[in-house]
């Protein structure tokens, strides 16, 4: 591919790359805030739990009154096995707290999801906005599990089961399930015009975490929507500045048959999955969850879903099932469960080559058991499927190197008529054989590979504290140290895939033109620009694939230089009835 070429598809694929930080930072606008009726003809019982009006948000900066339960002293339980464990509390009978002990936070320390201080996860709430978390018995649940018991008005019993199991010889077991049963031991219908069941929280681990992947998603015919914590603020049309929406402190949005709902940083994800009853609507909102270290403020989101209400015959119980899944975003672990759990995964676009290339990456893992070296063995694969196709383009660049002088003579003949000279461009190409877009090919072949591995490698929980020489995690920048007094970080493999970047356009057939020659200098500096920050991971990948590219450069250029001749045309068919 000559420099012309490789300058045209560095900008397509730089724009892509921007296309998709712009879409991360400059969500979809939220909908219209909608209330979320309550069912048609139910009624609440005075003074239970449960919603006694479902509207899914509050106004904005005006929540209803929500009244104070009495206080009462936090009691705890833990539901445990090697992968979760589960701390619930008696304060609105849900999980508190979950950790990860296989998996690190900062410091070190195990992973702890959901915000302690906030709405436990599973809790049965009335107003997401202004919850009122209510006192519940702790009650035998028999082994591995937690029943929570609380007793509403007019003799209406409130019970909430959570199970962990971990069966034998399985791994990554991170789903729990919950039931919820309402049971009406009066003698009048206990009528339930819906309620919301909290999701939890979830926020960025790592300062250098992609702020823009803390979201409340839910799933609805197996198409993952969400908002994230930027969807929020005041939004305003580039350059001009006008504001184009202002901002919002809560989201509610109605749904129909969602399959499940959840809250997610870059990494991990709390989804609950409802089994019996479709959820109908979502309510979410963003939290302050501390400062960077340049004094902007950090986000994490909160959400929960509306249930359904109902009618409760005297001596009858409303049974529910949920599934919950609190863990990593682990694909494999992900795809195992039947309602379309992994478009948590949020691949996009190149969903099938990202799912692709992270199972393969996986599967080379299981034997090498180390992730760098899985990476430099994909990379090593990718680059041999793709060497002949390669080797044929570095034949067509150097048969087109040759032809510069040809064809620099026809650009002087016809400077004057663009359409003559790309027309005798195009016949002297067909004269001596060479195709022109075939030294594109192989770059266009590695957009979709090149990008599905962004996406993937983007988050790849699996790459989260793997070590390789001096990188300390592959999913984070390889930063080394800060510049003094600047606080820049200094970030090795984004250089060294510069510098090989740059080798390998140095050993690229020169066009004639110095514009060209100096805009294909200015290149590496422009992915460095793109890619400095990003994981360590992608820059290992890049410059590994470059270092191939240059190997087969080399080789290459001791094959003999090409003879320009002329093909023989075939002869022209004579039309029918000529003589």
């Amino acid at each position: 591919m000559d420099r012309q070429a490789w300058i045209a598809v560095t900008v397509c694929i730089l724009g892509l790359i921007g296309w998709q930080i712009y879409t991360l930072q400059h969500p979809r606008p939220l909908p219209a805030r909608v209330a979320v009726s309550p069912t048609p003809g139910a009624s609440a019982t005075a003074g239970a739990t449960p919603a006694t009006e479902a509207e899914a948000t509050p106004p904005p900066n005006e929540p209803p009154p929500t009244p104070t339960p009495a206080a009462f002293v936090e009691k705890t339980a833990m539901l445990r096995n090697d992968d979760l464990e589960l701390l619930l509390t008696n304060r609105g009978g849900g999980i508190a707290e979950a950790v990860l002990p296989k998996h690190k936070g900062e410091n070190d320390q195990p992973l702890r999801l959901n915000a302690r201080d906030r709405v436990p996860i599973g809790a049965i709430i009335e107003r997401p906005a202004t919850p009122a978390l209510e006192e519940f018995a702790v009650v035998a649940g028999g082994k591995g599990s937690v029943q929570f018991e609380r007793a509403l008005p007019n003799r209406v019993t409130l019970r909430k089961k959570f199970t962990l199991s971990a069966p034998p010889n399985e791994k990554d077991n991170y789903v729990a399930e919950l039931e919820v049963d309402f049971q009406n031991n009066g003698d009048a219908t206990y009528n339930n015009p819906g309620y919301f069941v909290a999701l939890g929280t979830a926020a960025p681990i790592h300062r250098n975490d992609l702020a823009n992947y803390t979201r409340a998603t839910w799933c609805i015919d197996g198409k993952a929507k969400y908002v994230d914590v930027s969807s929020f603020a005041a939004q305003t049309y580039p350059i001009v500045g006008i504001q184009k929406r202002a901002a919002e402190q809560y989201h509610s949005e109605p749904l129909a048959n969602a399959e499940w709902l959840g809250v997610s940083n870059q990494f991990f994800v709390t989804l609950v999955t409802p089994l019996t009853t479709k959820a109908t609507s979502v309510w979410a909102t963003r939290f302050e969850d501390g400062m960077t270290n340049n004094g902007v403020p950090e986000y994490g989101i909160d959400s929960a879903m509306g249930m359904p209400g109902f009618q409760l015959q005297p001596g009858k119980t409303e049974t529910l099932q949920f599934q919950l899944y609190v863990g990593p975003k682990l694909y494999h672990r992900l795809a195992q469960l039947t309602h379309d759990e992994a478009e948590i995964m949020d691949f996009g676009i190149w969903k099938l080559v990202s799912q692709t290339l992270l199972n393969l990456m996986n599967f080379l893992h299981s034997f090498l058991h180390n992730y760098a070296v899985a990476i430099l063995v994909l990379t090593a694969l990718v680059r041999l499927v793709l060497w002949p196709i390669q080797t044929k383009s570095m034949k067509s660049m150097r048969q087109m190197s040759a032809l510069g002088p040809k064809m620099q003579e026809l650009k002087e003949k016809y400077k004057d008529d663009p359409t003559k000279m790309n027309a005798e461009v195009m016949k002297m190409y067909k004269e001596y054989g060479i195709n022109p877009v075939s030294g594109c090919l192989p770059m266009f072949i590695q957009i979709p590979i090149f990008f599905g591995l962004f996406t993937m490698l983007r988050q790849a929980v699996e790459l989260r504290n793997s070590s390789f020489l001096w990188v300390r995690d592959l999913s984070q920048p390889d930063t080394v140290a800060h510049l003094p007094f600047l606080g820049w970080p200094l970030n090795i493999l984004p250089l060294l895939m510069a510098g090989t970047q740059l080798w390998l356009m140095r050993l690229t057939p020169k066009s004639g033109d110095a514009t060209q020659q100096k805009v294909m200098m200015f290149m590496p500096l422009i992915f460095v620009v793109f890619c400095y920050n990003f994981a360590a991971a992608l820059a290992l990948y890049y410059t590994t694939q470059n270092l191939f590219m240059i190997l087969q450069t080399y080789q290459n250029r001791k094959q003999p230089l090409p003879k320009l001749e002329k093909v023989n045309q075939p002869p022209k068919r004579k039309g029918k009835g000529r003589p």
